[in-house]
């Protein structure tokens, strides 16, 4: 099997030889994390502007959650893949990604332990303004 290739901090694709100052660092294995405890890690990435990060965080959440709580970490997903899309300059894709994680919360039957929902809604509320 092939190393992963390296990415910057937007989650873009880098050549193997590229600078070690624009790779990324790794994203953490949130395997056995609670849902609190992957929260907190994914907004410590996006604290620190590693959106991508924390679109990874959530995605590997929603992949390895109890079924009630799918549909809200998939929304979780979504939302850092619009706040991603912003960090590039993809307003566009930013905002329809932001209107589908709202979207998606809403439908999500549950929302899991440990959630800044609020912090969430908020901030796709920004992402759906954006470029208007």
């Amino acid at each position: 099997m092939t190393p992963e290739r390296p990415r910057d901090r937007l989650g873009r694709p880098l050549p193997p030889d590229a600078d070690p100052t624009l790779i990324a660092e790794a994203i953490v294995d949130i395997t056995d994390a609670t849902d609190a405890v992957a929260w907190a890690i994914a907004m410590g990435y996006l604290d620190r502007g590693l959106p991508f990060h924390t679109h990874e965080v959530f995605e590997q959440r929603w992949r390895t959650c109890a079924a009630d709580d799918r549909a809200a970490w998939r929304a979780m997903a979504q939302w850092g893949a619009a706040l991603t899309h912003a960090a590039r300059g993809n307003a566009e894709g930013a905002q329809r990604l932001a209107k589908r994680a709202l979207q998606t919360l809403d439908a999500a039957p549950t929302t899991p332990t440990g959630i800044d929902e609020f912090r969430m809604r908020a901030s796709c509320a920004r992402l759906e303004g954006i470029g208007t």
